[in-house]
């Protein structure tokens, strides 16, 4: 035991290990298993367990204080000063959390006044609601939002390309109900820009869109400054497909072409930059989204800085789990990856944060998928805690390492967007389409080999779920930039197998043939039996015209062939080999790694499933 007054030292009576020590052992293991070989050198370990992202920086997997950025350029600063990387506000969330923001959308006044009011009395603090066409009439708003205290609840209205319409008839609610203008706080939601990017137009020429935004938000400065006329949607790049830093620099682009039809139109810098709100996707890669969120800030403080104000340029964040990520089959397990996107945003430091229902890629969300959304954020803030510590990943090496080289991505695709002309300029062209496919398509790649796993869908799906019935939601806009989700292609196939049970009674069906032992053959049948059903295809030990081989390899090299001869004999018609190899009469090889959808397409076409 320590004796009073002696100091206790942790590890005292150990050896501190090096770095040079862990590259010794990683190699060792490297090698076992047939990532390295013999002559693989110490200094390769490095970038042979770095993992590349799509945004080109590689994470390392080891991070020590030699690996942290440092340097006046990556300065971090104290929460609630510049660059504001550790938070726009010096007190964090400790003021009671975040902003808990609840979606509304829909058109009937009355449901929606439920709902509110419903989310508002247990836990929510502001509320995000659609308006204008095909949503909730500006004439009803008096009717949805009846009983909520505006001076009490933020309003943040989606109005599509009516933002200046929906602005009147906000201020007109306000006068209606007496209420002081400078006691409201929310947003009206302009983002003519955000709306190019989703439809491919506008509903009237650009100039004159920024031109009524401004006017809104010199109005706001005016009569509200606690309402933001103006939101910069980012969340349209994410969904089609784009990296963090693409939709970092995309926000950043955006975010600058407001600030100059603001300050065009007579604003003062700091007036401009407090009319502006910015909406980022939070995802179940935790540690990104916590990069984001802060690269984010980092980079608006640079803009505010190089605009002349770099003491009002702390970036108010809107974080809203990833609607991409959401999936329509075994949507249960969205509930955890809200979760987890929940909790990265808190820490991020987002200002407000908005959790999609489970199922929300299934319809219109209902009450009790509503109230598990609302309750994600309030036991992360009333019981984990996670807003009593302000930036608490800062100071990780890792997290320093991802926000530095995420902010210098990000800023390296702002000034090309800049370069061409401007974010509009940048979207007419092409350019941002195109860098978005490309990524989207690298995504897409990793999806189909499973190298990005989705739980539930491309891995451990349930061919007997029962999916929860739910009213059609309202097609969002289209016509620009593609909305992708990460499931979309494997949930094609799982819905190419419901069309085949509806129609004939039973699901299509490939039979399993072992070769050697069940201990032997066992792994092969578990990844073969996961593999198919992530296209929606059972399995069966019965004779079949499709037959998947499994066993390993040494009983493949000895019996495959004349296996395969005999089933040839037999009637079957496909022989698929779960493993790799180069055996004559095998149609496909299946194996960790390959192209499960192509895979799976194949043999839904062997079975006979219409497409």
């Amino acid at each position: 035991m320590t004796a009073p007054g002696d100091e206790l030292t942790l590890g005292a009576d150990f050896t501190p290990a090096t770095v040079g020590q862990w590259r010794k052992l990683a190699l060792a293991a490297l090698r076992k298993s047939g990532a390295a070989t013999e002559d693989t050198a110490l200094e390769q370990v490095d970038e042979l367990l770095a993992t590349t992202t799509y945004d080109g920086p590689s994470i390392a997997a080891l991070h020590t204080p030699d690996s942290a950025p440092t340097g006046p350029a990556v300065q971090t600063g104290l929460p609630g000063q510049w660059p504001f990387v550790r938070g726009a506000r010096a007190s964090g969330g400790l003021g009671g959390g975040w902003d808990v923001r609840q979606r509304h959308t829909g058109e009937n006044p009355k449901e929606i006044r439920e709902a509110v009011l419903g989310d508002l009395e247990n836990g929510a603090t502001s509320i995000w609601l659609s308006v204008g066409d095909d949503a909730l009439p500006f004439d009803a708003l008096p009717d949805a939002l009846d009983g909520v205290h505006l001076d009490l609840a933020g309003v943040v209205l989606d109005p599509g390309n009516d933002f200046a319409a929906a602005g009147e008839a906000w201020f007109d609610l306000l006068a209606a109900r007496g209420a002081d203008p400078r006691q409201v706080r929310g947003g009206l939601g302009a983002d003519p820009l955000g709306l190019l990017a989703r439809t491919g137009s506008v509903a009237g020429p650009g100039e004159t869109d920024l031109v009524l935004a401004a006017a809104l938000a010199g109005r706001c400065v005016a009569e509200a400054p606690g309402i933001r006329a103006i939101t910069v949607d980012a969340t349209v790049y994410h969904d089609a497909g784009g990296s963090d830093a693409e939709e970092l620099g995309c926000a950043a682009a955006a975010g600058v072409a407001y600030l100059r039809a603001l300050t065009d139109a007579g604003l003062p810098v700091a007036a401009a930059l407090s009319q502006l709100e910015f909406r980022y996707a939070a995802t179940a890669d935790q540690f990104a989204t916590i990069a984001k969120l802060r690269a984010a800030r980092r980079i608006w403080a640079r803009i505010a800085e190089l605009s002349g104000e770099p003491g009002a340029g702390g970036q108010r964040q809107h974080a809203v789990t990833s609607a991409a990520m959401m999936t329509a089959r075994d949507p249960w397990v969205n509930l955890l990856r809200t979760t987890i996107a929940a909790f990265a945003a808190g820490v991020g430091g987002a200002d407000a944060v908005t959790v999609l229902p489970f199922d929300h890629g299934l319809g219109r969300p209902d009450g009790f998928s509503r109230r598990l959304a609302r309750n994600t954020q309030t036991l992360l803030v009333e019981e984990a805690h996670v807003a009593r510590v302000i930036d608490p990943a800062g100071g990780s090496w890792y997290v320093e390492s991802y926000t530095d080289e995420l902010a210098r991505a990000a800023w390296e695709w702002f000034t090309g967007i800049e370069q061409a002309g401007g974010i509009a300029a940048a979207l007419g062209s092409g350019l941002v389409a195109d860098r978005l496919a490309a990524t989207w398509q690298r995504r897409e790649s990793n999806l189909a080999h499973r190298r990005d796993p989705i739980t539930g869908v491309s891995e451990f799906p349930d061919l007997a779920e029962r999916v929860p019935e739910r009213r059609p939601a309202t097609v969002p806009a289209g016509g620009g930039l593609p909305r992708h989700r990460y499931a979309e292609a494997f949930e094609r196939l799982r819905d190419r197998s419901d069309a085949y049970l509806a129609a004939t009674g039973s699901r299509p069906t490939v039979s399993l043939v072992t070769l050697g032992s069940p201990a032997a053959s066992g792994p092969r049948v578990t990844f073969a039996t996961n593999l198919f059903a992530a296209g929606g295809i059972a399995v069966t030990t019965s004779p079949g015209a499709v037959v998947c081989l499994c066993g390993p390899d040494k009983a493949y090299a000895e019996q495959a062939v004349d296996l395969t001869t005999e089933l040839r004999a037999a009637g079957t018609q496909r022989v698929i080999l779960a493993g790799r190899g180069d055996f004559p009469g095998i149609d496909r090889y299946v194996y960790t790694g390959c192209d499960a959808v192509a895979a799976l397409t194949a043999t839904l076409a062997d079975l006979g499933v219409p497409e």
